[in-house]
């Protein structure tokens, strides 16, 4: 990431610190420190218990698989089948059309990225703090996935591509306002556009080059000072985490079009990730 880049998350995080404290002289509730834990959506029961220390070397060595939810899993989200007058109500709402069916699709797809980069599982695996900067960074690196595979499906997965980047952009403007920028946001907006453009095309440059992807994972995740490739302290997390995007791209490649198009299909589980998992 470039030190403009680097300036643009810091600004907001200060921004976020600067308003918190003025509101603690004005309230007596507690308000979190939106930078620390963007974008948390659960306590977490076990926040406070030690964790046992991750072998990257181990991770993410497994064959790719289909990501589609199985036909009785709980997880899967289905379109409402109405009958007789609520059907017809609904039809002249239109609400079984090709808009409105990719406006739920997208929602779906979108739910999925999120219930995957907020939790705190990718955080743990991948030695990452929990900050606005990367928490955007993940949102970003796993819309790209998404919208990768969506290509895959021709004009009609663009077009819900389009859909998709929508509600991304609506989600990332409440982000940004719960982080303390109540002013210029359309300015910060359009610097995270150029952000969020920026590493779809250098993601898109990368995927075929192993260090070259390790790279720019690298720069978008996990630096802040803008230096070009990974320390020696963080190079294993890295490499781990590009052998886990490697595997969900491949992943989502062997996933059918019905469970793409649908939302019907959830990233590789990280919660249950340990230090003894085994080469396959």
């Amino acid at each position: 990431m470039s030190p403009r880049w680097s300036r643009v998350f810091g600004q907001i995080c200060n921004l976020r610190r600067s308003t918190e404290f003025a509101r603690r002289d004005l309230s007596v509730f507690e308000f979190r420190n939106y930078a620390k834990v963007s974008a948390a959506v659960e306590p977490n029961a076990e926040c406070d218990t030690i964790k046992p220390e991750v072998n990257h070397n181990k991770l993410f060595w497994s064959k790719p698989r289909s990501l589609a939810l199985a036909t009785d899993s709980p997880y899967r989200i289905e379109d409402p089948q109405y009958e007789g007058i609520k059907r017809f109500v609904l039809k002249m709402m239109l609400f079984y059309s090709k808009q409105s069916q990719f406006i739920r699709w997208a929602n779906v797809i979108y739910g999925r990225v999120v219930y995957q980069v907020d939790r705190p599982a990718i955080y743990d695996v991948f030695s990452l703090e929990k900050t606005f900067k990367t928490t955007f960074s993940l949102l970003v690196l796993h819309m790209w996935l998404c919208l990768r595979r969506l290509k895959e499906e021709g004009k009609e997965g663009v077009e819900l591509g389009q859909y998709l980047y929508e509600i991304y952009n609506h989600d990332l403007e409440l982000r940004v306002s719960k982080a303390g920028v109540n002013l210029l946001l359309s300015k910060w907006m359009k610097e995270l556009e150029k952000i969020f453009y920026g590493n779809i095309v250098a993601y898109d440059a990368a995927i075929g080059k192993q260090d070259d992807l390790e790279n720019v994972i690298w720069r978008n995740v996990f630096s802040d000072d803008g230096t070009s490739k990974p320390s020696d302290g963080a190079l294993l997390p890295v490499q781990a985490m590009t052998r886990y995007i490697r595997r969900e791209a491949s992943c989502l490649s062997l996933t059918d079009k019905e469970a793409i198009l649908s939302g019907n299909f959830m990233f590789t589980p990280l919660e249950d990730t340990g230090p003894d998992l085994p080469r396959k």
